[in-house]
């Protein structure tokens, strides 16, 4: 009934083509989640949804690199499985607002050694982007620079049958339409 939110921290965010240093033994349960990212440009405060496309600077492709078993160890807190160190690469650019006719009908789609898991479009989102700013602004000023993930569509590895999950070796594609695909290899810390 409404969007789930968690925050991460900064230490997690890492560049389009980095090379991913996954602490296996802390967990084997590394997921990827491709995300649109909305970058703000325009602070604010309590947001009203028609107004939200006024605080975008633009878009950017995302993936919430997830590590499944310690986000599902906290009772719904899901801070620390998605705040590890190299697992939230982003980029390649920021594609600005004016460029992206309709954020809502984009294309996106991950790929994990070269086969493809995750194949959408924006139009499937559950809270649409006016919805989501509306709702995190609420008692909640936003600053120029946030970055807001919007969340991932099927096809993530710990909802397969069986589970699959990332290893060292691995290079996961994450791709979104109009703005561009990062690119990013799997290594043990």
């Amino acid at each position: 009934t409404v969007p789930v939110i968690f925050t991460k921290t900064t230490t997690a965010v890492t560049g389009p083509a980095s090379d991913l240093h996954l602490d296996f033994g802390l967990t084997t349960q590394y997921d990827w989640e491709v995300e649109l990212g909305i970058v703000i440009g325009k602070g604010g405060k309590n947001i009203p949804g028609e107004r939200a496309f006024e605080h975008i600077f633009g878009y950017t492709v995302i993936n919430d690199v997830s590590a499944r078993d310690i986000q599902n160890s906290h009772g719904g807190q899901f801070f620390r499985g998605k705040s590890l160190d190299d697992t939230c690469p982003m980029g390649p650019w920021i594609v600005t607002a004016d460029e992206i006719a309709d954020p809502h009908a984009l294309a996106l789609r991950c790929k994990v050694n070269g086969v493809l898991k995750q194949e959408s479009t924006t139009a499937d989102f559950i809270f649409n982007i006016p919805a989501m700013i509306e709702w995190l602004s609420k008692g909640m000023t936003l600053i120029p620079g946030d970055v807001i993930s919007t969340g991932t569509p099927s096809g993530v590895g710990f909802a397969r049958t069986p589970p699959e999950f990332l290893k060292a070796g691995d290079v996961v594609s994450c791709e979104i339409d109009g703005i561009g695909r990062i690119e990013n290899k799997i290594l043990a810390a």
